[in-house]
């Protein structure tokens, strides 16, 4: 075992290639995750991501590491626009909708939580959101402003980028240059309180329209996108930690100002292993609500969505999602989640012929060869899809040790059957039971969609509640409320 957690690389998104891991303290691990911002049903390409980070903390956690998981709640200061200008997400869908601001935050939190529970995904050590963090990340603006890499205009406080360029890298993680980031961008219109279009808000003031506020030494105001993270990673995870993680898209602007910020504060980089996951696709094309080429876990499980043939289960989701590397794009379609629930199903089955095997004298097979293998495929990168294919090849040994054309010792059946569960248990998260049949995946998928019908129905979302009901009627299943809750049954 420590072997094997002497030689795990990662590939490193600031350096742009894989380095060996050595964590700032020793058995012990700092990890990061931007989490989501929540105004909105948490969609699949998040889910990928996180699932992506379930899988790197389950198997540090495996390696023996005492991990402090770390992933925020976006719930103040994300912008419509991923900039400084536009209406707060929250807020918008808040007054759309003539609610609480944290009527949207607790809705949308509770859906984040049960589809990322049906996903089988560990819990986060901590999970902080940005308005339980005001005062943090006023005290980190009043920090870049004595630095004098901030500067404050009408009740906002900016982050000079150039000046901050002139001793420092903007753009170190995304390899871009601030040279031509200038080149082409247009000029500031005369309506900005920027000094240039590079320089981000740190802190904004509150038109009197804004309902989401505190004050602050500049006024009432919100704070930044970029700043909560890195006011909630410093305060969790200390000036320096060990890996920070997140989407693609998030690389820049997000991840760069965060090392921005980071810097002006501190004078030192903190982060030592960025990560990166890539993007979900759906049939060949990038998923977006405005489109239609989308769909929302609930609508995967349930199969009431227009765009695949049939429902999926989330530990077939879970399993397809894994089948590819956590940096590459993944396109998502109906032939490639039955290619997956085939072999998903080819796996649990195989593996579970481990607990009745029969018993030789001798092995004619290197079990070895088999565990070393699941730990070289995670430690070069967690490259799941490679532990998968060795796991595939441990189920051909399995079978061809139960038609006897192979043999195992009572020792070496036990050592296989306890890295084999470990693996796909611990590491994969995925559900290993004799008794995990269609009736089964329908059980959990539905109690997913029964919970979020609820939650909908007490923050007074009918509409929401009603198309869950009706949707599911459509397809044969019908809801049954009453005194001790709701169930449901299928139509004849």
């Amino acid at each position: 075992m420590s072997e094997a957690t002497s030689s795990l690389h990662i590939f490193n998104s600031l350096s742009g290639k894989k380095e060996l891991f050595t964590p700032i303290e020793e058995k012990h691990v700092g990890m990061y995750v931007c989490g989501p911002t929540v105004y909105s049903n948490v969609h699949l390409g998040n889910c990928r991501t996180f699932i992506s980070f379930d899988l790197v903390y389950r198997y540090l956690k495996h390696l023996g590491y005492s991990v402090r998981y770390v992933r925020n709640i976006t719930d103040a200061g994300h912008l419509e626009h991923d900039a400084d200008e536009g209406e707060d997400r929250i807020s918008k869908k808040a007054r759309l909708e003539r609610i609480e601001p944290m009527e949207v935050v607790q809705r949308y939190t509770v859906d984040f939580h049960q589809t990322l529970a049906a996903f089988n995904t560990l819990p986060p050590n901590i999970e902080p959101t940005a308005t339980g963090h005001i005062v943090e990340q006023i005290e980190i603006v009043k920090g870049i402003l004595d630095s004098g890499l901030g500067y404050e205009v009408n009740g906002s406080v900016y982050f000079d980028v150039q000046k901050y360029n002139e001793s420092n890298n903007y753009g170190i993680l995304s390899g871009r240059k601030l040279e031509d980031m200038i080149h082409n961008t247009r000029s500031l219109s005369g309506q900005s309180d920027k000094r240039s279009p590079q320089d981000f808000a740190l802190w904004k003031k509150a038109e009197p329209q804004h309902i989401m506020r505190w004050p602050s030494p500049w006024g009432d105001g919100f704070p930044g996108w970029h700043l909560e993270c890195t006011a909630m990673s410093t305060k969790y995870l200390g000036e320096q930690f060990d890996i920070h993680g997140g989407g693609m898209d998030l690389k820049f602007p997000h991840h760069e100002c965060e090392i921005a910020q980071a810097e002006a504060l501190n004078q030192k980089s903190p982060v030592h292993t960025w990560m990166h996951a890539n993007m979900l696709t759906l049939n060949g094309k990038k998923m977006a609500k405005s489109t239609g080429n989308n769909i929302l876990p609930n609508e995967l499980f349930s199969g009431s969505n227009p765009v695949l043939s049939k429902a999926f289960s989330p530990d077939v989701a879970r399993f397809f999602m894994l089948q590819a590397h956590y940096r590459s794009i993944l396109d998502l379609s109906s032939d490639a989640l039955e290619a997956a629930e085939k072999g998903y199903k080819r796996l649990i089955q195989g593996i579970e012929l481990l607990a009745d095997l029969p018993i030789s004298n001798k092995s004619s097979a290197d079990v070895n060869m088999h565990i070393n293998g699941y730990y070289d495929a995670m430690n070069d990168d967690f490259n799941s899809p490679i532990l998968i294919a060795q796991l595939f090849d441990t189920v051909k040994l399995i079978h061809r040790v139960k038609q006897g054309e192979d043999t195992l010792t009572k020792s070496d059946v036990e050592k296989l059957h306890k890295a084999v569960h470990h693996f796909v248990i611990d590491v994969l998260g995925l559900t290993l039971a004799s008794d995990q049949n269609e009736d089964t995946y329908l059980d959990k998928a539905l109690s997913v969609l029964i919970d979020m019908r609820e939650q909908a129905r007490a923050n007074k979302d009918f509409a929401t509640a009603d198309r869950i009901r009706d949707e599911l009627l459509a397809k044969g299943i019908h809801l049954k409320d009453g005194k001790d809750g709701t169930t449901y049954g299928l139509s004849s």
